[in-house]
């Protein structure tokens, strides 16, 4: 992971408001790090630099999200002009539920979405849920940019995704910042198998897929990606259900030959067989 300064020097030569605006792909984050403050958690305070820059060089009007934490049987998009906060974990203590993001919707820019791609359905049935909201509330704490999600089908296939992710480019040029809310890496069961016996470490194959896949970021082999499940022997592993895979095919899906890749969080891991590497297209 580059240093915070390293962080800073890209983003100072980011282009001017009125300019096609950047990609992300992004961790919500370890959900036990709800409550912890950014001086706590460099991850949060990663997301606050970075909300910083894109206000200061970019005319963010809203933000669209497709969070690993919104999976239907079919593609939705939220058009509410208020923002339900979700608390979609159960069984945590009460501070958890004391943490609060308020942010408005952006309903006539979501119906963009529709006039796009007209196979998509508009609905008014969701709000912020735990794959938006911990991270919006660091990256824009204010709760200054409107923000509305776009629903994962999770029963497509991945090159539908991806695809998706293609048709939506021409928001970049309407102020639109789209976000892809996953990780690279992400096998629960695993996770919580350590977590119950108290067991911070590794499995030690967690860094060989992390470097492997951002290679192929790296190097724009978009088609391994789509194909993850084949074309690494812990694709599978690595990611048991597609949920929170797939944001980083709409994200990729949106990227241009011109854009520059920049990792603003790297592969370190905070619980084991989980990923909080997080780039910007830009």
């Amino acid at each position: 992971m580059g240093t915070l300064s390293s962080f800073k020097t890209f983003t100072e030569a980011l282009p001017t408001q009125g300019k096609k605006m950047p990609v992300l792909f992004t961790s919500h984050g370890n959900p036990m790090d709800i409550p912890v403050s950014r001086n706590e958690r460099l991850f949060w305070q990663k997301l606050f630099d970075l909300g910083v820059d894109l206000q200061k060089n970019y005319e963010v009007k809203a933000t669209l999200v497709v969070s690993a934490h919104w999976c239907t049987r079919g593609t939705f998009i939220n058009i509410s002009p208020e923002q339900q906060q979700i608390f979609d974990y159960y069984g945590f203590p009460d501070e958890y539920y004391k943490v609060h993001y308020n942010a408005k919707g952006a309903p006539e820019i979501a119906r963009e979405v529709k006039k796009i791609i007209p196979s998509i359905s508009e609905t008014t049935d969701w709000g912020l849920d735990h794959g938006a909201w911990p991270m919006l509330m660091h990256l824009f704490p204010k709760g200054n940019i409107p923000v509305f999600q776009m629903s994962i089908d999770y029963y497509a296939k991945t090159e539908y995704h991806f695809e998706l992710g293609k048709q939506l480019k021409s928001l970049r040029n309407k102020g639109v910042l789209i976000i892809g809310s996953g990780a690279l890496i992400h096998n629960l069961p695993l996770a919580m198998k350590k977590m119950q016996s108290r067991d911070t470490k590794p499995y030690g194959w967690e860094m060989e897929y992390d470097a492997w896949i951002k290679k192929q970021i790296d190097e724009r082999n978009f088609s391994n990606l789509i194909n993850y499940e084949n074309s690494h022997k812990l694709g599978k592993l690595a990611a048991p259900t597609p949920d929170h895979y797939v944001p980083l095919l709409y994200s990729l899906g949106l990227a241009e030959i011109s854009d520059e890749i920049n990792y603003f969080y790297g592969g370190e891991l905070s619980l084991p067989a989980f990923s909080e590497r997080s780039f910007i297209l830009s």
